[in-house]
């Protein structure tokens, strides 16, 4: 009976069978909970602890590869050498008067300047600075910018293996950098470290080291400067060019006032002191900087372009990572030009305030062989202005074989007979008229004549004809671009500025011309061939072509521009037997301007010649600083004189090869046409009588060869479909070219108005 009798806790559930799974279940979830964080907890010390050991295994990995930490490393100046064509060495950057200061000889106010605003925990850390670091990062997220957390150490390390490139600021090089900053932590002292940075960091002007730069700028030994001196060069060195109180007083003076800032915060100097040498003017003490070494200024403006070559190509700071650098310059061809700008002995100039810019190409690969910016450049001037790259100026007609007749026989088919109408017209659009340099008509002339007598009117008919979109393409396909082409860009480069972005210089001009002179491929302007680092990798840079139009335009072209140096505006650059083409360019000063000058007639803000062979291209500009003060008639051959001095200089060794006409052409007479459209011509022509003659191929047609006939245009059907600007020869027995020819060497710039933004240009 007893073992019948249900158990109290059986009857209380109602079941003959104990009940403990709800116990089983509560007691299972309260030991879940508390095993999940336990193991969480555990996860997470794991997963640290990997990836502690993680990084300290990769920086080990990345740390082993370091290079030694040499005396002679961190003692060497790290300046690039550039070298010529002919491996000359034409700038040593920053070998030149470097002078060093030891460490005893430390000024104290020195070390207090560069301390503070470098690195104010210097003399508590071990080479790296977690503290900074971190600091550093907040102040990043927080504040926003780049703050960086490099010790002085590392900085030095930095200057003394690596690139400050920021691109290479890779974990590897960080890595690296660290830890040969704890290495040299522990070899050098903290007075030795520092000592070996105020040697070695680049001070703007090609001088390295501060004790070089307190000689060079103040006349003084670092010891003798002033508060607000020593501020100024302990702060130079994170942005040298920048700070630089020549060329930029403001920013220099701001940095300047920052670095005296931090030193009345670290408790250096006084509150009057900081007070005292803020208040005084940052070029306080400054003297003239002495003259550079003949060679630099030779190449000044040259070398300036191969440092921003350099910069933009691979990133790399030639004051800072010690480059071997080829160049392209011919070194022969640079002292040639050289003396033709700066001295009278080649060209009479009117007066030493004349500017000249002028670079020369090779035709087959876009290389800068030579270059100057400026004339007659102060000896304390390093790395000057360049007016050789710089587009603010206008380059006037030159601009007219690029952007009116290239376009129009490349995507017209035109041919260099058809006729044209020179006669009063206006901008479309508007009641502004286009007038020619020497305002008057030449009627119905052939576009060679139009082209070689550089008349504006058929210029911009012929723009509008193409087509702005046409014409824009062209002119991408040559380098250049506008902000906003206009009608106006027909005769004129005028355009909004962006830099060297928009509009014209005489480096893109050289440039654009050469594809002319190659057949039709445009290259890259190109001062740099080759860069040896110091790890003794090398980057080699080809020159690499782009088809900017066809071989039938180039050669169409060209032959027009070798009558504008036989018999049409250019006549100046001709030189004795060399087979070369060329264009002549004038810009034009607005009404509002001439009312300004007091002059009407026969001045010119600028005055251009671009011209070229089979192996050089060379583009001049000439002008005043400043814009107002014109070019007059007596002046207004110096850009031909210049570039006609070179280029006889530079061609007198070479081959003096005509250009052979291309298949797709053929030369009937003095004229050119696509071979294709005038065979068709030919075979839609009607049946001639017995007393007519039809022009044979045979007789008159030429294609490898110079024809002697005189045979011109036979028919009006021998031209493509006719525009209301384009018009076919009344006669076609009349020869192309108008009898009312002026002089070549009187031409002279126009003073017409123009739409707004731009000027009109002369020939």
């Amino acid at each position: 009976m007893g073992n019948d009798t249900p158990s109290r806790a059986s009857r209380h559930n109602g079941s003959n069978t104990p009940q403990k799974k709800p116990k089983k279940m509560k007691k299972k979830s309260k030991n879940s909970v508390g095993s999940i964080i336990l193991k969480c907890l555990i996860g997470f010390f794991i997963v640290g602890c990997i990836g502690l050991l993680s990084g300290m295994g990769l920086f080990w990995f990345y740390a082993k590869d370091a290079p030694k930490i040499e005396d002679s490393k961190l003692d060497a100046s790290v300046s690039s050498v550039i070298y010529a064509s002919n491996n000359d060495i034409v700038a040593d950057l920053g070998s030149e008067n470097r002078k060093k200061i030891s460490a005893q000889d430390v000024p104290q106010l020195l070390e207090d300047a560069v301390v503070s605003v470098e690195d104010r925990r210097f003399y508590k850390h071990i080479g790296v600075d977690p503290i900074r670091i971190v600091g550093s990062a907040l102040s990043n997220v927080t504040k926003g910018g780049l703050q960086g957390g490099s010790t002085l150490t590392q900085q030095l390390i930095k200057l003394s293996y690596f690139s400050t490139k920021k691109s290479d600021q890779t974990l590897k090089r960080k890595a690296q950098e660290a830890w040969l900053a704890l290495q040299l932590e522990q070899k050098k002292s903290k007075q030795e470290i520092l000592t070996y940075y105020i040697n070695k960091v680049y001070m703007a002007n090609g001088l390295y080291g501060m004790e070089t730069a307190a000689d060079t700028y103040y006349g003084k030994d670092l010891k003798d400067l002033d508060l607000a001196q020593t501020a100024l060069l302990a702060g130079m060195p994170q942005a040298p060019n920048a700070y630089d109180p020549y060329q930029h007083p403001e920013a220099a003076k701001e940095r300047r006032d920052t670095v005296l800032y931090t030193m009345k915060e670290n408790n250096k100097i006084t509150e009057n002191e900081y007070q005292a040498a803020i208040k005084k003017p940052i070029k306080d003490g400054l003297k003239d900087l002495e003259k550079s070494s003949e060679n630099l200024q030779l190449v000044d403006n040259y070398v300036k372009e191969v440092i921003e070559e350099v910069k933009n190509t691979t990133g790399k700071d030639v004051y800072t990572d010690g480059l071997e650098i080829h160049t392209n310059l011919d070194l022969n061809a640079q002292k040639r030009l050289y003396e033709i700008v700066n001295t009278n002995k080649y060209v009479n100039y009117p007066d030493e305030k004349l500017q000249v810019a002028t670079t020369m190409v090779d035709v087959n690969t876009g290389k800068v062989l030579a270059q100057i910016g400026a004339r007659n450049v102060p000896d304390n001037v390093v790395f000057g202005n360049n007016q050789a790259v710089s587009t603010a100026r206008d380059f006037g007609s030159t601009v007219k074989p690029i952007t009116d007749y290239g376009p129009a026989f490349e995507n017209l088919n035109l041919s260099t007979a058809k006729r044209i109408d020179d006669a009063p017209y206006k901008y479309e659009g508007t009641n502004i008229s286009v007038n020619n340099w020497d305002k008057q008509y030449m009627g119905n002339i052939s576009l060679r004549t139009a082209l070689y007598e550089s008349r504006n009117v058929p210029a911009v008919k012929l723009f509008n004809e193409v087509g702005k979109d046409n014409v824009t393409k062209f002119l991408n396909g040559l380098g250049i671009s506008y902000k906003d082409l206009v009608q106006s860009n027909a005769i004129s480069s005028n355009t909004a500025q962006d830099g060297s972005k928009y509009g014209v210089s005489s480096l893109k001009m050289a440039a654009a011309y050469a594809a002319f002179a190659n057949g039709g491929t445009y290259y890259k302007p190109q001062y740099v061939n080759k860069i040896v680092y110091q790890d003794g990798s090398s980057d080699e840079f080809k020159p690499e072509g782009k088809k900017a139009m066809s071989v039938g335009t180039a050669y169409m072209i060209t032959d027009i521009l070798k009558d504008v140096i036989t018999q049409g505006t250019g006549t100046n650059a001709m030189i004795d037997g060399l087979i070369q083409a060329g264009k002549t360019g004038t810009s034009n000063y607005s009404d509002e301007d001439l009312e300004k000058i007091g002059i009407t007639d026969g001045i010119s803000p600028d005055v251009t010649f671009v011209g070229y062979n089979r192996q050089y291209a060379i583009s001049v500009w000439t002008g005043y600083e400043k814009h107002l003060t014109p070019i007059t008639s007596e002046s207004n051959m110096i850009a031909s004189d210049v570039y006609r001095e070179l280029m006889q200089y530079v061609a007198q060794n070479g081959e003096n090869n005509d250009w052979k006409i291309p298949d797709d052409l053929i030369r009937v007479g003095s004229e050119l046409y696509w071979r294709d459209k005038y065979e068709q011509s030919l075979e839609t022509q009607p049946s001639y009588s017995q007393s007519q003659t039809v022009p044979s191929s045979s007789t008159t047609a030429e294609t490898n060869s110079e024809s002697s006939s005189s045979t011109e245009e036979s028919t009006a059907s021998s031209t493509p479909p006719e525009s209301s600007s384009v018009t076919p020869t009344p006669d076609p027995s009349t020869p192309p070219e108008s009898s009312s020819t002026p002089p070549a060497s009187s031409e002279t710039p126009e003073s017409s108005t123009t739409p707004p933004a731009t000027s009109s240009s002369g020939g």
